[in-house]
């Protein structure tokens, strides 16, 4: 096991009750609390928003920069949720992030009309590898599929793969052991490589 999947159970960054504090002030309509929160994660949003790219091609016309402040910009135009905890928020700033992917990936091809695909890689654990140069389309509507199927898993696949969160933070995000985190990763990858050697059907 490396480092990287032996750090705390909480995401880096500034103390749990400071952003949890600043987390309830937004939910309960201080708008004054969104301003003082973007400091407070930003270094963590990025730190994720790096590595939801990490798998994509070379040259992608978006970077992780701009990822985080349209993440930023689309949580904070919403109504706040009820956050858990920053554990909580971090999922739900990852699932913008991967949205906001498969959004740019969807404008780009359509751009090409129809051209190359956006191609990811997902690398963890003792997983089965999954096909290399997986379309991140074709990723998403496989994800999207075993969300219908078994939510958790392909949050734990959303979470641990794409968003790039420890086994451990993935158990904070999601309410579970890590030992379930990483028996729904190995099981919902062996899904996706199957499903993703599939022939695709439309669009």
């Amino acid at each position: 096991m490396d480092d990287e999947m032996q750090r705390s159970t909480e995401p880096a960054g500034p103390p749990a009750a400071e952003v949890t504090g600043l987390l309830a002030r937004w939910h309960d309509g201080d708008e004054s609390a969104v301003a003082e929160l973007m400091p407070a994660v930003y270094g963590e949003l990025h730190r994720l928003a790096a590595r939801a790219m990490r798998g994509e091609r070379g040259g992608h016309t978006l970077q992780a920069t701009a990822l985080v402040h349209e993440a930023y910009l689309r949580l904070a135009a919403g109504s706040a949720p009820r956050w858990r905890d920053r554990s909580h928020f971090y999922a739900v700033a990852a699932r913008t992030m991967r949205r906001i992917l498969v959004d740019h990936a969807r404008r780009m091809r359509a751009a090409r009309r129809g051209g190359d695909a956006t191609p990811v890689t997902l690398v963890e654990g003792h997983a089965p590898a999954l096909p290399p140069a997986v379309d991140l389309l074709d990723l998403d509507d496989a994800l999207e599929e075993l969300a219908r199927q078994d939510e958790r898993k392909a949050r734990v696949v959303e979470l641990r793969f794409f968003a790039g969160l420890t086994e451990a933070e993935a158990a904070v995000a999601l309410g579970v052991s890590e030992p379930t985190v990483r028996l729904d990763a190995r099981l919902a990858r062996a899904w996706l490589y199957d499903r993703l050697q599939a022939p695709p059907g439309p669009r």
